[in-house]
């Protein structure tokens, strides 16, 4: 079935990855998959660099790590199945890169419920799912 799950987390709303990732490890137990975890830091733009502490994108780059580390050690999956990585960019294009470089078979992404804002705006969930050369697992809160 599947071979390699990547699951993309955003740390600061848990709540929509927490299904995400559930879903993802039922896929990967029933099918034997790997799981990576993914965050997605977005850059700082430059016109905000002048208020922004020297060393303040290490810092979020090191705490986005450890929360990554905590949250996996806690899953109730094999430790040997499941690895993480912190990425800096633009949040869906980063996604994307990652499931292609490590391979992807299937991205199980949460989402909010479709609202006026993203109907008009867009989502990133809905962008990767657009975009993404392997199958797309959209996982609704």
């Amino acid at each position: 079935m599947f071979k390699t799950i990547l699951v993309p987390v955003d740390l600061s709303d848990i709540d929509i990855a927490r299904p995400a990732l559930e879903k993802a490890m039922q896929l990967a137990e029933a099918s034997g998959a790997a799981l990576r975890l993914l965050n997605v830091q977005q850059v700082i733009p430059a016109t905000y660099m002048d208020y922004i502490p020297e060393g303040f994108d290490e810092e979020q780059r090191q705490a986005a790590e450890t929360d990554l580390k905590s949250l996996t050690a806690k899953l109730p999956f094999k430790q040997d199945r499941v690895s993480w990585i912190v990425r800096s960019g633009a949040i869906y294009p980063e996604i994307l890169d990652e499931a292609e470089k490590w391979g992807a078979d299937l991205i199980v992404i949460g989402s909010h419920r479709p609202s006026m804002s993203t109907y008009l705006m867009g989502s990133n969930a809905k962008t990767v799912a657009r975009h993404a050369k392997c199958s797309v697992l959209i996982v609704r809160e």
